[in-house]
């Protein structure tokens, strides 16, 4: 039997469906080999050739495919057909150690049981400048970010990353936030006319004041408002032209990867990544109450509004059977891709137009039915004709001030039967009301003149929609990362969202400047744009990866190295460990000095270092003040050979451990002060004296129990268990012999009897 291996278990649970056991059908789980996690896996010296290793996660799972593969007659590597699929089918290929010279690999573009078939009958190599594309794309990721991460951790705060996509695209929300920042609002004044012809044979209808003297003019502050509306009065509002027009609205193309998410997010409010979550479900199949496990729509990352014949003849066909044949246009639409779109896959479109969204609907949770039917209906209205409507424009003059209305009927809806395109926000709207069939020259009544005060607004914040169409148009990263951009700049922290509009944090401000102030051309939009028609250069043959790394690290190692020492200043003191100068370096929490004999030497220390009377608990040298995340804190000196950190205002006891023997840190807690050992660890109450103990003489230690009340209780528990609620003196009662203790301000009572009397001297108590 034959072995199909694809990337997920529900494909490959969908492709096993159509197959009919024919074939055994397995899934990698993605990728199975990349670079190294904890080192930088790209060996720079011997033409950056990278060291994959096995994820180790995937170890059973390759174990297990290397097993199946043994026992097939023939392997079909089926993952997905872009750059990173085919990377993945080169990668199971070698660690399958399947043989050179084979027909492995296998594409489609929807998973059908034609296109199945169809692919199975027409295997082909793997394609080595897809390959070769998506590994350039992966060390040169590889090396921006893991060279960059490290510099932004140094001179910023730790946890920081940088990519060569995503600090661009990160860029692109701080330019923006500063813009609108930086934004003065200019003042403006709508004037508006509700007017009505003199029969009154139609319905009251308004007008906005538009020019002034034959010029586009709005009043600019409230003065001048006022001025207008007095020219205005009492002058009559005479129709000075009308024009109408039959007009036409174009059906939109069908969906792109970056058009769905744009289109999704705006209509339903979902996130990039959610959306490409939710179609991936969709083309790798779902399971239905009726048809069982079946794929829905065609491959969901394409940059491509290709339809093929064979699918624009069954729509064409479907449209007018639903709609009837006016709903069809007489030559069938097509779309012309955008000119950097790489168009290796059709547009985004269902795969059957019979199984309808109301079909599948009880088998899909709200997120995939609301994409699915996006999909569905927005392909339909692709292939389907124009709206047509009816357009009235009118202009109105009054004393030089043109006023103008106009109105939008539906004459035919077209498209829009089964797909509606959403406004943007900063649409004004044409009315959708019929407006009166007026005559030039005909005087009309006014019936309320209005004026109010607006201003111009900043532009607006990016949302997942608008960052994808910028990244898109900028021609920044590519359909398969849009989503992943979005996704690491939420979990990274680097925005956060207002609604569903984005708003940099604090840090992504200085990450920017940082990387534009020293990585101008990593930063610049049309140089990572420029890097994305390279790699597409690759793909298309001709170009060695290689060279375009080669091209890129060593101008890229230079500002690094001058990055990481811009603003050192050299200094006369010499290193204590190897007698080289020190240099003077600025970091997170302020200047200090590091050996200029690095990495050989890594000592570093703080400049004017703030000596503590403080003694070391295990070395005995004097500690030093140091700041942290946290605020100041005690370090020892002799670090690395004493790494003992202490509390910044810590006192060394003269009392020893009982464990360890080394000498105890007063420190505060919960319910008072206690005494704890640097070293082990060990806690220890600290007896106050507070009184004596009744039973063994012992002092007794003021406690507070946890809801806050004061008691007394002995030094010496758990040995001597006395505990009291009032202060003992000490002493025994001359009546009853039972202890006596302090009540009040001057007052002895007895414990046991009614024997009172009065405190000697009155003493205070701390709290």
């Amino acid at each position: 039997m034959d072995l199909i291996i694809v990337e997920s278990p529900s494909k490959a649970k969908t492709i096993a469906k159509y197959l009919k056991g024919k074939y055994k059908v397995d899934a990698s789980g993605g990728h199975v080999r990349d670079l190294p996690e904890k080192r930088l896996g790209v060996d720079i010296e011997k033409n950056f050739e990278p060291t994959y290793v096995i994820t180790p996660e995937k170890k059973q799972v390759i174990k297990r495919l290397a097993e199946e593969a043994g026992k097939a007659d023939n392997v079909y590597l089926a993952t997905d057909p872009d750059r990173e699929g085919e990377a993945i089918s080169w990668h199971l290929k070698n660690v399958l150690k399947l043989k050179d010279g084979k027909n492995y690999r296998i594409e489609f573009n929807e998973i059908s049981p034609a296109a199945v078939n169809r692919a199975l009958q027409n295997p082909r190599d793997i394609d080595y400048n897809l390959v070769d594309a998506q590994q350039a794309r992966r060390v040169l990721d590889r090396l921006v970010g893991y060279k960059l991460s490290p510099l932004l951790c140094k001179r910023i705060q730790t946890g920081l990353s940088a990519g060569r996509v995503q600090s661009v695209a990160l860029r692109l929300i701080v330019d923006r936030e500063r813009e609108i920042t930086a934004f003065v609002p200019e003042e403006y004044w709508n004037i508006t006319a509700e007017l009505q012809d003199q029969p009154k044979r139609y319905s009251p209808f308004k007008a906005l004041l538009s020019e002034k003297n034959g010029k586009k003019y709005k009043p600019s502050k409230a003065e001048e408002a006022a001025a207008v509306v007095a020219a205005l009065e009492g002058n009559p509002y005479i129709v000075k032209d009308i024009k109408k027009s039959v007009t036409k609205s174009h059906a939109p193309a069908p969906f792109t990867t970056s058009t769905l998410q744009q289109d999704a997010s705006n209509k339903f409010g979902m996130t990039s990544p959610e959306v490409m979550l939710v179609a991936q479900h969709l083309y790798e199949g779902v399971d239905t109450e009726n048809e069982g496990h079946i794929a829905l729509v065609t491959y969901i990352r394409t940059d491509s509004v290709r339809v093929s014949a064979d699918a624009q003849a069954s729509a064409r066909e479907f449209i007018s059977q639903k709609f009837g044949t006016e709903f069809i246009p007489e030559k069938p639409n097509f779309y012309k891709s955008k000119k950097d779109a790489q168009d290796a896959h059709e547009c985004i479109r269902p795969i059957d137009l019979s199984r309808t969204p109301e079909s599948v609907k009880n088998s899909l949770d709200k997120k995939h039915y609301n994409v699915y039917k996006l999909i569905y209906e927005r392909f339909m209205a692709s292939q389907m004709s124009e709206a047509k409507y009816n357009s009235v424009q009118i202009k109105i003059e009054n004393s030089g001030y043109g006023f103008k209305a106009s109105g939008k009927t539906l004459l035919f809806a077209g498209f829009t039967a089964v797909y509606q395109e959403i406004k943007k926000e900063d649409d004004e709207d044409e009315s959708s009301k019929l407006l009166p069939d007026l005559k030039e020259g005909e005087e009309l009544d006014l019936i309320k003149l209005a004026s109010e005060q607006k201003f111009t607004k900043p532009p607006l914040r990016y949302t997942d929609a608008s960052l994808v169409k910028a990244m898109e148009d900028k021609g920044i990263g590519r359909p398969s990362t849009y989503a992943s951009i979005i996704s690491v700049l939420n979990k990274r922290k680097y925005v956060k969202k207002d609604g569903k509009y984005m708003v940099p944090t604090e840090v992504s401000y200085k990450i920017t400047d940082m990387l534009m102030q020293y990585f101008t051309d990593i930063m610049d939009v049309s140089f990572t744009a420029r890097m994305e028609d390279k790699l597409d250069d690759i793909e298309e043959g001709g170009v060695d990866w290689h060279k375009i790394i080669s091209d890129f690290y060593p101008p890229f190692a230079e500002k690094l190295v001058f990055a990481a020492n811009d603003g050192d200043e050299p200094t006369d003191i010499l290193c204590e460990k190897c007698g080289h100068p020190m240099v003077r370096k600025a970091g997170r929490y302020g200047k200090f000095l590091a050996c200029s004999n690095y990495p050989a030497c890594s000592n570093i220390k703080s400049e004017g270092m703030e000596v503590s009377a403080t003694k070391c608990p295990k070395c005995g040298a004097n500690m030093v003040v140091k700041s942290g995340k946290y605020g100041k804190f005690l370090a020892c000196p002799n670090y690395p050979e004493c790494s003992t950190i202490l509390p910044f205002e810590s006192e060394v006891s003269t009392e020893k451990c009982p464990k360890c023997g080394e000498f105890m840190i007063y420190r505060v807690g919960k319910y008072g002060k206690y005494l704890s050992c640097a070293k082990c660890g060990t806690n220890k109450r600290m007896a106050e004296l507070a009184g004596t103990c009744p039973v063994c003489g012992a002092p007794t230690q003021r406690m507070k129990s946890k809801a806050g009340k004061i008691y007394y209780s002995c030094s010496k528990y758990p040995e001597c268990k006395f505990m009291s609620w009032d202060l003992p003196t000490g002493e025994k009662c001359p009546k009853c012999g039972k202890y006596l203790v302090k009540k009040g301000k001057n007052q002895i009572k007895c414990t046991g009897c009614d024997y009172t009397a009065q405190a000697e001297e009155e003493k205070k108590e701390d709290e």
